[in-house]
């Protein structure tokens, strides 16, 4: 089957950023072994790769160096990584599967799960730290100061906090939409202004289009998960399918009803596409992918 120029687009930088991944976390065969091979049966081999390709797109926009957005696109795909790992323990989700395979508390004990998470983590802010970029010092600083705040009680670890004190609660849209916008939306949006700050070509129109862009992307990813989590097998999501309803979790179908839920997501997608518009062309690859957010079906 020929593939499209997007779908082309989409092999070349995963497979870009699962090589660079693998060559930054540690072999197994490193003192603690056990430690590095849960770090890469946690982080490689597997997912979307969504927040890293949304930072290659973005910084497209900005003219940035290639090398330069492996490193934000590291960053954020390892905390990414961490995030699921925690997400998935008994304390949290206590979820037994994640992209097809058992979760890393399974595969190597909770005690092994909850240092991955935190290993994963601070090596993303030392990647991001350490690696130079063809950009001042300064604005470096201000990008691992971002990814801190979509990361920690402000960002992604607060609206897992909402999450896990809703359990059984009904949540009216507009508190929903807070959870969501620091659980799922917060580190989407951290991709993308991350991989247009890389760029030299960083203006204020391209920070607020982006802005927008995100706010509603991440929205609408959030939004498709949920119906995903409604339609989809087991097999097809790779993690286990309803549980989210089984847990009593508030989502998005549960609140407005399946089709009300996709057609919020339709919606989400026309805003991010809109807030494109001003930059012409050179969005392009990020307006594909908030056309793939809404027609993804895992």
């Amino acid at each position: 089957m020929n593939l499209s120029d997007f779908d082309q687009w989409i092999q070349l930088h995963a497979t870009r950023i699962e090589s660079w991944l693998e060559e930054r976390i540690p072999e197994n065969n490193v003192i603690p072994g056990r430690l590095h091979e849960a770090m890469r049966y946690s982080t490689l081999g597997g997912g979307k790769r969504m927040r890293p390709l949304l930072a290659y797109a973005s910084g497209a926009i900005s003219q940035a160096r290639t090398e330069d957005l492996d490193v934000v696109a590291g960053a954020v795909e390892l905390i990414h990584a961490y995030s699921l790992v925690h997400d998935d323990m008994p304390c949290m989700d206590d979820d037994v599967l994640r992209r097809g395979r058992p979760t890393c508390h399974v595969e190597f004990g909770e005690a092994t799960a909850l240092l991955v998470g935190d290993s994963l983590q601070t090596l993303a802010f030392e990647l991001l730290a350490k690696n130079p970029l063809a950009i001042p010092t300064s604005k470096q600083l201000d990008m691992v100061l971002l990814l801190a705040e979509a990361s920690g009680a402000e960002g992604m670890a607060g609206g897992q906090a909402i999450d896990l004190a809703s359990v059984n609660v009904e949540l009216d849209l507009p508190m929903l939409e807070k959870m969501h916008r620091r659980k799922t939306g917060a580190l989407i949006r951290a991709a993308i202004l991350l991989g247009a700050r890389c760029g030299l070509e960083d203006s204020p129109l391209i920070q607020a289009c982006l802005d927008r862009f995100s706010q509603a992307a991440g929205l609408a990813f959030q939004v498709i998960d949920d119906v995903l989590d409604t339609e989809a097998d087991t097999a097809t999501l790779g993690k286990t399918a309803g549980k989210d309803e089984a847990d009593g979790k508030p989502t998005y179908v549960s609140l407005l009803g399946l089709e009300a839920a996709r057609n919020l997501a339709h919606s989400l997608h026309a805003e991010a596409r809109e807030a494109l518009l001003p930059l012409g062309g050179r969005a392009n690859r990020l307006a594909e992918l908030a056309d793939y957010i809404v027609r993804r079906h895992h």
